[in-house]
């Protein structure tokens, strides 16, 4: 059955005409850089199989996947899925949706920029190859901030370029106590398992909250959304956005909070995109708004961006891998406001202090009209909620799991 809204396709007919011909026509050469030593990844349906073999400077297509290193077993739909950059490497494995039949499930998430490439023609991010510039042509600054009433066309394009931006001092003091308040009543009201929070825990063992979503109907909070502040952020944005509460939903506000010494969970975050659990080819762009309660320095726990990577691809790396890039902290300030595009990769390492208070903000997003989940769920992001307890694990162990294999084997 067709994914509403995208075309079906027949697994066979794809490999043997559609996708050789995507490749020659330059898909193959934009892959083959980003598959690095992972080696050739081969998706089977039932018992049929396709192998994605990387070469220098293209990819080629072999029936079969005797020869691959890294075997997925996956369905029609959820294949079909990766293959219109509706289902993402990530969200599969979190939602149990596909198996790793031979090899290490982390490759075929090492393999989604390349994936993306050869399927839809979406370049992978080089940072060493960014060339940044203001509207003037000069070199733009990638640590830049602006106030509240600084040009709006040069503030649209930094967005627009950059992929993110900070505006400093957007809400006061006493503003930002109110939401505080808000913020610490999401708090005494959260309870692990209630499918709308996000737990880890510290090396102590201690349970501790790291995000409440869904909280779209306090009116403290759901009321930014009429905020001509907040409204004129969100219009900077090229494309015509809309605020993500709208249509009675609730899932357009969360709060999250920066925990030191986490072991477990997404209190920190490696470097992603916001759609990769899934949804980018029917619900991105997003705009996320992120209004800073406290300061978000690298002893609080920042938000680093990767500049220029929103219209790209790049693989998942821990923000604390030595081979990662280092990009760009946002130092935001109580009352400050910074924006990125959900594609914009970014990240969240730990706190680098060990005395608070640590990073505490207010989410919201702006979506496009009419923008729906492709499978009918709430959120993308309710597949990290599979354990009852709240406690969302780890991408390696989820891959772990589905590979059958002591991460040590692989």
């Amino acid at each position: 059955m067709a994914i509403p809204g995208f075309d079906a396709l027949d697994f066979h007919a794809f490999h043997r005409s559609e996708l050789p011909r995507r490749l020659a026509a330059g898909n193959g050469a934009l892959a083959a850089p980003g598959v690095g030593d992972a080696g050739p990844l081969a998706f089977r349906i039932g018992t049929d199989a396709y192998t994605y073999v990387p070469r220098e400077g293209g990819i080629d297509v072999v029936p079969g996947d005797e020869g691959a290193r890294t075997v997925i077993g996956i369905s029609q739909d959820a294949w079909e899925g990766v293959v219109h950059d509706l289902d993402t490497a990530p969200g599969l494995l979190y939602s149990g949706r596909v198996t790793c039949l031979r090899g290490d499930a982390m490759r075929f998430v090492r393999w989604e920029p390349s994936l993306r490439a050869m399927f839809v023609g979406r370049p992978i991010f080089d940072p060493a190859a960014v060339d940044l510039r203001n509207r003037d042509g000069s070199p733009l600054d990638p640590t830049r901030a602006f106030r509240p009433g600084d040009d709006r066309a040069e503030m649209a394009h930094f967005l627009d370029t950059a992929g993110f931006l900070l505006v400093k001092g957007v809400f006061d003091a006493v503003e930002v106590a109110a939401l505080r308040q808000c913020a610490e009543e999401a708090r005494r009201e959260a309870r692990p398992g209630d499918k709308r929070t996000w737990w880890g825990k510290n090396r102590r063992g201690e349970e501790v909250l790291c995000r409440s979503t869904h909280l779209g109907r306090k009116p403290g909070l759901c009321n930014l959304y009429r905020d001509p502040r907040i409204l004129g952020l969100g219009a900077l944005s090229r494309e015509k956005l809309v605020a993500r509460i709208e249509g009675g939903q609730d899932q357009g506000v969360a709060v999250l909070w920066k925990n030191p010494d986490m072991a477990e969970g997404l209190s920190d975050l490696p470097w992603h995109r916001d759609c990769g659990m899934g949804g980018h080819a029917c619900m991105c762009p997003v705009l996320i708004l992120t209004l800073y309660l406290t300061a978000g320095t690298p002893e609080a726990g920042e938000l680093r961006v990767l500049p220029g990577s929103w219209q790209s691809s790049y693989p998942f790396f821990e923000a604390t891998d030595p081979r990662a890039p280092r990009g760009v902290g946002l130092a935001g300030e109580p009352g400050d406001v910074s924006l990125h595009y959900g594609d914009v990769m970014h990240a969240a390492p730990p706190p680098t202090g060990s005395e608070g208070p640590f990073r505490t903000c207010v989410l919201l997003g702006f979506a496009r009209e009419g923008a729906r989940n492709h499978r009918g769920l709430e959120s993308y992001n309710d597949v990290l909620l599979g354990r009852d307890d709240g406690q969302v694990e780890h991408l390696r162990r989820v891959a772990d799991r589905a590979s059958g294999a002591d991460p040590a084997s692989t």
